[in-house]
């Protein structure tokens, strides 16, 4: 099967959002492990702001980035006409 410049485009474009969705993971879910000590010292609602990443922020990052992801994709299929039937 030969893919067309179209095919080809849609996939550099998700690719490309895929890729920077993976980063913003990385940095939420190990860089700010990484940095815990230092990021020790702000504080939300009272507590660490290592604390609150690890036990609330990460997860919402996680949920919007998920949330994101679908928005963008359906948008992206439409434009390029590979939408499931029936949405």
């Amino acid at each position: 099967m030969q893919l067309t410049e179209k095919h080809r485009e849609y996939w550099r474009r998700n690719l490309n959002m895929t890729g920077i969705l993976l980063a913003i993971w990385f940095v939420a879910t190990y860089v700010v492990i990484y940095f815990a000590r230092e990021l020790s010292e702000i504080t939300i609602f009272g507590f660490p702001f290592a604390f609150y990443m690890g036990a609330q922020g990460a997860l919402i990052i996680y949920v919007l980035i998920i949330w994101f992801y679908a928005k963008r994709m359906g948008k992206l299929d439409d434009e390029y006409g590979v939408a499931e039937e029936g949405k």
